[in-house]
């Protein structure tokens, strides 16, 4: 039976609702499967918590759907800024609290880790076994939060944070292995980390890479508990101490 000629008797697609806040910039997504319906960002860093429920409110109505047709929402977990992933977490956690909704939690260095894959098929370079995607996003002055991923997004180094100085991925290079960089951590590592095997793509943290990640995390249930996940911050946060001496 051709399905074409009975749309009714389709399968229904997941409408997921996404949230990307690990890094200084914010952006919500909006997908019914694989495709992205609706999509908003924020233009200034580090807004996540004056602008949250707007982004949400514009993803939306961008993509023609409701909050209570939702069903799920997907938020990317970490490591990142302290403070940005914990507005990220609280609001999809009110949302999923509020509906009813399941919650998926998506690694944020995997998300930016195939955003960087698919920019690269973009881009017509080609993949093969000798490449590794290392997505970084920033730490702070020369530290970044790192993954290595082989070319078909497999976990070979788990998130750490690193130092970045030119002997950092000497383990890889002796490999002759090619190593794709992205992420906001990125930039400031280009001058310290010249070298012909090493290449850099203009990829950013985004909701639109969680949308894979969180599609098929939804089609195999694998939802968080809502009461007690938490981000994966990786670091403590960094907290100074007031030198005013109180009486």
């Amino acid at each position: 039976m051709d399905l074409l000629h009975f749309p009714y008797l389709r399968p229904m697609q997941p409408i997921l609702l996404h949230i990307e806040s690990s890094t200084d910039i914010c952006s919500i997504a909006v997908s019914r499967g694989e495709e992205v319906i609706g999509f908003s960002e924020t233009r200034e860093a580090y807004q996540h918590a004056s602008q949250m429920t707007l982004l949400i409110d514009a993803a939306i109505e961008a993509a023609g759907v409701s909050l209570a047709e939702l069903s799920a929402v997907s938020v990317s977990m970490g490591p990142g800024s302290y403070t940005s992933l914990r507005v990220g977490f609280s609001t999809a956690k009110g949302i999923c609290y509020a509906l009813d909704k399941p919650l998926i939690t998506v690694p944020s260095l995997l998300a930016l880790a195939g955003g960087m894959a698919k920019a690269i098929q973009v881009q017509s370079i080609s993949s093969s076994s000798s490449l590794l995607y290392i997505p970084m996003i920033d730490a702070r002055r020369m530290e970044v939060y790192r993954a290595v991923y082989s070319h078909k997004l497999d976990a070979l180094a788990e998130p750490e944070a690193v130092v970045i100085d030119g002997d950092v991925f000497n383990t890889y290079l002796e490999q002759e292995k090619h190593l794709i960089l992205g992420g906001n951590g990125a930039p400031k590592t280009e001058e310290v980390l010249a070298h012909p095997h090493i290449h850099f793509v203009p990829v950013l943290a985004s909701a639109y890479h969680l949308v894979p990640f969180a599609l098929q995390a939804y089609q195999e249930e694998r939802f968080v508990d809502v009461a007690y996940v938490e981000p994966f911050y990786l670091k403590p946060p960094n907290i100074t101490v007031s030198k005013k001496k109180f009486l």
